[in-house]
């Protein structure tokens, strides 16, 4: 059985940053996201299921789903975050399983990066877990940056996530991810080197 770590963060936190340097050292690294963006296609499992719920007004010409829309629908509205944390989170947890599974088999450490690992309690699949951690404040102006987004929709964005302080508090280990992306990848270098480093003091 291969050692499983998982790695989190928050909207705008830096982490892909981390999952692409380590797909860079060779390790295998299971992205959630991919997945559901594999399910919620043309006859994917979670196609069907929001077609059902939200109607074809999120469905475009091309037949794909309207992405933007449906995380629009799913952020404003409290029930449909319920709904689709209970739908596609259920569906979502049994593809990731049996990837995770599968992984274990061949490869003697792997990575696993699930944004909302402790919202939805991952926790107990893993080892080790990993937080890329940045202040709120810095959060909130990358993700204005990089989704061309008000300050009041960035905020309502981060609303539908825990804070990473309190995540900081669950993770095995912070990478601190305030300032630039080598100081970053040096803490990363650290943990695979097996580095002690503890951010959540």
């Amino acid at each position: 059985m291969g050692k499983i770590i998982g790695i989190t963060g928050g909207i705008a936190s830096g982490k892909s940053t981390v999952t692409n340097f380590l797909r860079k050292q060779g390790f295998q690294v299971v992205d959630a996201d991919a997945v559901v963006h594999q399910l919620q296609k043309p006859g994917g499992r979670l196609f069907q299921f929001l077609v059902q719920h939200f109607g074809q007004k999120i469905i475009l010409e091309n037949g794909e789903l309207n992405r933007t829309l449906l995380t629009s629908l799913i952020f404003s509205n409290t029930d449909e975050r319920e709904w689709s944390k209970q739908i596609q989170g259920e569906i979502i947890r049994e593809e990731l399983a049996i990837l995770r599974d599968q992984l274990a088999q061949t490869e003697e450490i792997f990575f696993m990066d699930i944004p909302l690992l402790f919202e939805q309690d991952y926790s107990a699949w893993f080892d080790e877990t990993w937080l890329v951690y940045v202040d709120r404040d810095v959060q909130v102006k990358r993700l204005m940056k990089r989704d061309q987004l008000s300050k009041d929709e960035a905020e309502s964005r981060l609303a539908a996530q825990w804070p990473l302080e309190k995540k900081k508090h669950l993770a095995s280990y912070a990478l601190d991810n305030n300032g630039n992306q080598d100081q970053l990848l040096t803490q990363v270098l650290i943990l695979l080197d097996g580095g002690k480093q503890d951010d959540r003091d």
